[in-house]
């Protein structure tokens, strides 16, 4: 009796192997592969054929003497935005959590707002806005100051530091703000008794021990800034600044034969000082375990009241927010019916028309991209959630050396930048039927992405006790049967949330999308970007919006369903 129980209480060894290869082939495929493939790229003579070996496309970019530059621009840019993105989140979270800062209840969704705004689209609203011959902001700022230019100019580095910060702030209130939650308020308390004011405090207590985790917000703003490239290419190539993508892109998309193993040489750089951060970052979080100041006994974190400062931060924090949301947002939809950049006036009113909606509603290509992208974003999300349950699963449930090493393999495409692992994606499959298809895009973008779905289902299945496992084991249940029937009703919730942070990151995604598509595979993203080579901004803002539509539609439709769903376990 003894012994048939314990036979049941696991899966049989066989399965649990068989799981776990088969789990560490997959992920190793959609990660690894691309990898190792973009370093033999970068050793070849050209696209789709492996060798014969030469260093000859490193010695061609690394004697370019524009080089220098690039990486001269790719370290301030990185750096500056990631900073800014840092303080601005960091500054937030403080606000948010520990302040009595008005409408608290509203500034903890709005921060996560701008995560589902397509960068690309964030940057040509900025660009209709500061454009420094037409820019809206800027017509009216030349005729409130009587200047005759400028007086913005969003073509430079500095334009660049600026939208990538903003489009960053998400990223690190996300990582400080749990950090400022769980905080003894003890420690702030002994402080003050021993006289210290509100500055000494902040200086040297309250932010010492959230270091970590601000360090560590950084750092993930560093890895993004440096795999960014809708800000880039859209802002710093007619301001005549490069970074290492957008010289990539360059390298590959410009003349009659890109050289794609030059631009696996770039590649292979970036994506090593990717991983090397990716290492740093998580040995910062784990280091965040040594400042731990919340115990087994109740705490709760102090409020510091404001005082006469309360209203004017408030209204400091809800002007960053309009800038940050709905200035754009509103950019969009008034340049989507004008035929070009036009301040608000009588002639404006003149000129509306849906012409630009009757075009892009009419387009076979943006149709087209329509299609692809609907696709990416639902089938594509949900494979990546079927995926991620039985690696989430595995290396939550299964200690071992392998499950370790399926964990590593999965959380390294956080240091894949999309247009890096594009261009491995493209040498991986070039010689496969794949290749040039919206099937490749799905490929790469479950590869890319796999982590966004495999760290929220690791949350949930944490929270599951195996005693549920093992009563279903016992009762006869078999391991799959368990696992479908007992372990995955309960993680529904975060499967629902994993799939929708997926798809609308997918319905975004511009870098992948950038380098793997082809005529026949275009993605709205792809077809925002060549309408504003083109300058028509009115295009570009008609089919901007219906990509936020489709994001909305997504999350509306996730919403439901989970809804629905939940009823029904809830009635079983």
């Amino acid at each position: 009796m003894v012994q048939g129980h314990s036979s049941l209480k696991l899966p049989p060894i066989f399965m649990k192997r068989l799981l776990i290869f088969g789990l560490i082939l997959i992920v190793s495929l959609l990660t690894l592969g691309p990898a190792v493939m973009l370093l033999l790229g970068s050793f070849s003579q050209r696209l789709g054929r492996i060798g014969p070996f030469t260093t000859a496309k490193y010695v061609a970019v690394y004697t370019d003497p524009l080089f220098p530059r690039i990486i001269g621009n790719t370290l301030i840019f990185v750096l500056s935005s990631s900073m800014l993105a840092t303080v601005l989140g960091t500054a937030l979270a403080f606000l948010n959590v520990r302040t009595d800062i008005p409408g608290k209840g509203l500034f903890q969704v709005l921060p996560l707002v701008p995560m589902m705004f397509p960068h690309v689209l964030f940057a040509a609203a900025w660009i209709m806005l500061l454009n420094p011959s037409n820019g809206l902001i800027n017509v009216w700022l030349r005729s409130l100051f009587r200047v005759s230019s400028g007086p913005i100019n969003i073509y430079s580095l500095g334009g660049m530091i600026f939208l990538e910060g903003l489009l960053d702030v998400p990223v690190t209130f996300m990582v400080v703000a749990p950090a400022m939650f769980s905080f003894d308020p003890t420690l702030e308390e002994a402080a003050r008794v021993s006289g210290a004011g509100f500055g000494p405090v902040l200086r040297r207590v309250t932010l010492p021990l959230v270091r970590p985790a601000v360090l560590a917000a950084f750092m993930l703003a560093v890895i993004r800034s440096l795999a960014a490239f809708a800000v880039p290419q859209m802002i710093g190539i007619p301001g005549r600044v490069q970074i290492l993508t957008t010289y990539i892109y360059r390298i590959i998309s410009i003349g009659w034969s890109p050289d794609y193993g030059r631009a696996a040489a770039v590649g292979v750089l970036v994506l090593a000082v990717a991983l090397i951060l990716v290492y740093v970052y998580r040995s910062l979080t784990a280091e965040s375990e040594k400042f731990v100041t919340v115990t087994g006994k109740g705490y709760r974190p102090r409020v510091i009241k404001l005082g006469l400062a309360r209203y004017p931060l408030f209204l400091g924090v809800l002007v960053f927010f309009l800038i940050l949301v709905v200035l754009p947002l509103a950019v969009l939809v008034y340049m989507s019916f004008l035929p070009y950049v036009v301040p608000p006036s009588a002639k404006a009113w003149e000129l509306f028309s849906v012409a630009n909606w009757v075009y892009v509603l009419s387009d076979p290509i943006a149709g087209r991209a329509l299609r692809n992208t609907v696709i990416l974003a639902i089938v594509g999300a949900t494979a990546a959630v079927l995926l991620s349950l039985f690696v989430a699963y595995v290396v939550t449930r299964i200690r071992s050396s392998l499950t370790a090493l399926l964990d590593s393999l999965t959380f390294m495409s956080y240091a894949f930048p999309g247009l890096i692992i594009g261009i491995g994606f493209m040498w991986f499959l070039v010689r496969t039927p794949l290749y040039g298809t919206v099937w490749a895009l799905l490929l790469a973008y479950v590869g890319t992405y796999l982590p966004y779905g495999v760290r929220p289902l690791g949350s949930a299945f944490f929270q599951i006790h195996k005693d549920l496992e093992d009563s279903g084991r016992v009762c006869g249940a078999s391991f799959l049967g368990t696992f479908w029937r007992i372990v995955v009703p309960l993680v529904v919730p975060g499967a629902f949330a994993a799939w929708t942070l997926l798809a609308t990151m997918f319905v975004r995604e511009l870098s992948v999308a950038a380098v793997l598509a082809r005529p026949g595979s275009e993605v709205l993203s792809v077809q925002v970007l060549k309408y504003a080579y083109d300058g028509l901004w009115g295009r570009v803002s008609a089919l901007g919006i219906i990509m936020i539509l489709l994001s909305t539609a997504l999350v509306a439709l996730a919403s439901g369903t989970r809804r629905l769903v939940g009823r029904n376990l809830r009635q079983d």
